[in-house]
């Protein structure tokens, strides 16, 4: 048997569910008597938002299509382009998560690079034609083509792998570092991925050297088969540098000191695509393929593979379909929203309603200098937007003309939609409700934005308390794709669903969460910070509880999050839960002596710790270890998490995971919080099904 029959043999029967891309052939006549083409159109017979992807039988599909071009000896040229809007996006996500065993894995891997390389080895240029999304394996086929053109209005240009848990498996890591150097494939291999995922653009995708054309959306695939008539009769040459003189030890040394930073080792799978970049200087294609492949094999049977899916599934399906959201048939319009308070948190919020709504907003606050000051933080974020060219000069002087500021809540009177952003005091908060209920219209929603006070009690005194609705942004409001929607015991359907409404117009991810002490994220991160604080007080080393937990790669270590935060926010945080629940969260008495010494935290300007600041917490003479600790604060989250479910605060795990992810940045190869306490052992019972976000047993 051949290799394509022994992969056919194992991998057909385990991809009978594969949405196949088919690879539609069609002859091309060049301009400029260039002679015939075969063009292939990658199409899963989808529109754009099903985007084609590649599985074990689309494989086979584009290798049937290639066996057939490189039976002919009439073509000059074979060329590659996708759907309307859409080139391709990669492997077939939802097959990945259930390869069984590594035999498999190595096949998929194996399979892919015998059909990409095809393309460049048929004895006749090729050409990659990327009219829309390029991502993971979409990316890759283009690589293997000879040339490429990119449509200037790509979307996404992404190698996005080592965000999952993987890395770029079908040529990727060695194609792209001869290509464009290796400090620039870092920056798509690594860097992007680990930067929230971060993707560019077409034309960022040609200013690397990614593709050898840019050309406009509106004439592309014309332009660029005059673009390659050109190439093939020899009109037009492309220059490919050699990057032997590259400085691949310095880029790959310095990616390995930003994965430490950001990981401290935590998911392999950044590092395996760093030992592949430095491969590809040396390695001919066979072993620099050969070792992709390895490396696809051992990842895809890993834990943060099936974690990473599991996240990318949370964010990618059930943020968009919140759990217990009223049909939103019943949500209200808002055609103008009002802000209480001129602050920081406050002027973040106006920009965003004004951005996303395109509604008038009022700022309201207690003298003309604060409501000035948020007026004027509103207008000048919109001046380095347009300096950015994210808004024309037009959408500039629109949005600054939509923000607005008043000393007296009688501004209200025709909002729909009036959220407060004032000082975490349930007297304060509550007399903002009564003043701004005696002017607003009878539907208008009442919004607030507490990050840990009840609703129940915060609408206790009003005639309407059926129409108050938590608002929980996080911190950049603008960045965080989080929003905690908080029903109170009042709370009604319409109310509900209009919050629900808002926050999908603010492209914000909504979790509906009960109304419970700190709702999700807060309550969570307190008793997380709780235990390790706690440890400190007994005596445990600052430095030893600060990095107790560094394996699991957290965004940032305890301390650093809570100098973010600032320790009044914190105590104020931990005494609102102390007071709910006595015998779960404690009130630091080094935490007390913290903000009372008015220091921003632990930390001095130039990241070293403060000696006196952390002497601060010095007296206890029960020190733990650092696995001490790192159980201490698990097993802490396990028995929260559960009572947070017997209570109902949200529909299920799944809603845990999606706010630690969204609203506290834990990273996707965790899969969240619960999959870590299940394979660490700590969940008893587990939170999920065994194979779910892990491999199976």
């Amino acid at each position: 048997m051949t290799n394509i029959d022994t992969w056919r043999a194992l991998l057909s029967e385990r991809s009978t569910d594969e949405v196949v891309t088919k690879a539609l052939v069609r002859d091309v006549e060049l301009p400029y008597g260039a002679g015939t083409m075969a063009l292939i159109t990658l199409d899963n017979g989808f529109d754009h938002t099903k985007p084609n992807t590649f599985g074990p039988h689309g494989l086979f599909a584009l290798n049937g299509a290639l066996s057939e071009i490189a039976a002919r000896n009439d073509l000059v040229a074979v060329g590659v382009t996708g759907k309307p809007f859409i080139f391709a996006v990669g492997a077939d996500l939802k097959g990945a998560a259930s390869v069984a065993s590594r035999e498999e894995a190595h096949a998929i891997g194996a399979l892919g690079h015998h059909v990409f390389r095809r393309l460049g080895e048929l004895g006749i240029p090729s050409f990659a034609f990327v009219n829309g999304a390029a991502m993971g394996g979409g990316l890759e086929i283009a690589l293997h083509c000879a040339y490429r053109t990119i449509s200037s209005g790509v979307p996404a240009v992404a190698l996005p792998e080592c965000f999952l848990g993987l890395v770029p498996g079908w040529g990727g890591t060695q194609l792209l570092p001869r290509l464009v150097g290796p400090a620039n494939a870092i920056k798509l291999i690594i860097e992007n991925p680990l930067s929230q995922n971060r993707m560019i653009k077409g034309a960022q995708a040609y200013e690397l050297g990614v593709a050898d054309a840019l050309f406009e959306p509106a004439d592309f695939l014309e332009e660029s088969l005059r673009w390659a008539a050109r190439v093939v009769k020899g009109e037009v040459t492309v220059e490919r540098p050699s990057r032997d003189g590259d400085d691949w030890d310095k880029a790959v040394a310095d990616a390995r000191f930003l994965v430490d930073m950001k990981l401290r080792g935590a998911s392999p799978a950044p590092y395996r695509a760093l030992d592949l970049v430095a491969l590809a200087r040396t390695a001919s294609r066979d072993e620099g393929f050969a070792a992709e492949d390895d490396a696809l094999a051992d990842l895809l049977m890993g834990d943060e593979l099936r974690a990473g899916l599991y996240a990318f599934d949370l964010v990618q399906r059930r943020a968009k379909r919140p759990a217990g959201a009223p049909d939103r048939s019943l949500a209200r319009k808002v055609t103008k929203v009002g802000v209480v308070g001129a602050g920081l948190m406050a002027s973040q919020m106006a920009l965003l309603f004004a951005r996303r709504l395109e509604v008038p907003v009022v700022l309201t606050d207690l003298d003309q200098a604060r409501l000035d000051k948020g007026v004027g933080y509103v207008h000048a974020e919109v001046d380095k937007l347009l300096a950015k060219g994210r808004v024309s000069a037009d959408q500039a002087n629109r949005l600054k003309a939509l923000v607005t500021g008043s000393l007296t809540k009688d501004a209200f009177a025709d909002a729909d939609f009036v959220i407060e952003a004032v000082f975490e005091d349930m007297a304060v908060k509550k007399k903002v409700f009564a003043e701004v209920e005696a002017v607003v219209p009878a539907e208008c929603v009442l919004a607030t934005n507490t990050s840990s006070l009840s609703l129940t009690e915060m609408g206790a005194d009003l005639a309407h308390p059926e129409r108050l609705v938590g608002f929980h942004f996080f911190n950049p409001v603008a960045v965080m794709p989080l929003l905690e929607i908080i029903r109170g015991a009042s709370t009604d359907d319409a109310t509900l669903a209009t919050a629900f409404a808002v926050g999908k117009a603010l492209k914000k991810s909504s979790v509906l969460v009960k109304d419970a002490p700190a709702f999700v994220v807060n309550r969570l991160l307190t008793r997380f910070m709780g235990e390790v604080i706690a440890a400190v007080d007994e005596g445990t080393p600052l430095e030893v509880a600060e990095h107790a937990l560094d394996d699991l790669g957290l965004p940032m270590t305890p301390f650093a999050l809570l100098q973010l935060v600032g320790p009044a926010v914190g105590l104020h945080v931990a005494e609102t839960l102390h007071a709910a629940f006595p015998e779960r969260f404690g009130v630091s008495e080094g935490m007390a002596k913290l903000v009372a010494s008015g220091r921003p935290g632990v930390y001095a300007p130039d990241f070293s710790l403060d000696p006196e600041a952390v002497a601060l917490f010095a007296g206890g003479e029960a020190p733990s270890s650092a696995e001490e600790v790192r159980r201490r604060v698990l097993e802490a989250l396990a028995e929260e998490i559960r009572i947070m479910l017997d209570e109902g605060v949200v529909a299920a795990p799944q809603d845990i995971d999606l706010c630690m992810i969204l609203g506290a940045g834990w990273p996707f190869h965790l899969g969240g919080v619960t999959p870590l306490l299940d394979r660490a052992g700590f969940a008893r019972p587990r939170f999920l099904p065994p194979g779910v976000a892990s491999v199976p047993a």
